[in-house]
């Protein structure tokens, strides 16, 4: 399961890269066109690829403990006190969370049944875009789950033990 999990997270990565190069080549695009008069409305699908990105780079960051984490105050509790601490703001997340995950999906839902439209050049349905959104936020939601249990089980999380080693505080 773990081996699953951690390629989850890399191919979530990996989209989130994907839709970084869509930004760059559709800007390039843009910016060739005008050279030979054609107009490419680039606003819209690099908005979307944004969005895209955002969302599906959330859990590889957070598995690679690359999220800011605040850890003026919590370095100096105690190790029994901190696996609280952190039990405690892994759980608000994963409520947080879970109702962004629920709301997404409703979003996409709604807008493939009334058949919403973009209002830019590409007439794209926008629960194309939004699927990115859910899809990204699900696969965080995974992530956080994750690493409470690991937390539970008395483990490191993610975030600490893939850590960049410079940034690494002393847990």
């Amino acid at each position: 399961m773990r081996k699953k999990l951690d390629k989850l997270y890399l191919y979530s990565g990996y989209l989130s890269a994907f839709f970084m190069m869509l930004i760059a080549l559709t800007i390039v695009a843009q910016i060739l066109g005008r050279f030979v008069n054609i107009t490419i409305d680039s606003t819209e699908t690099a908005g979307f690829s944004l969005a895209a990105l955002t969302f599906f780079g959330l859990s590889y960051t957070f598995y690679h403990g690359e999220h800011i984490r605040v850890t003026l105050f919590t370095r100096l509790l105690g190790k029994k006190i901190r696996r609280y601490q952190e039990l405690f703001s892994l759980l608000f997340c994963i409520v947080i969370i879970a109702y962004l995950t629920y709301w997404s999906w409703d979003f996409v839902y709604f807008s493939y049944i009334f058949e919403d439209i973009s209002p830019g050049l590409l007439a794209i349905p926008f629960w194309i875009p939004r699927i990115c959104m859910s899809i990204g936020i699900t696969i965080f939601l995974i992530a956080l789950i994750d690493d409470f249990v690991t937390v539970l089980r008395n483990n490191l999380p993610s975030y600490v033990k893939n850590a960049n080693p410079i940034l690494k505080d002393n847990t």
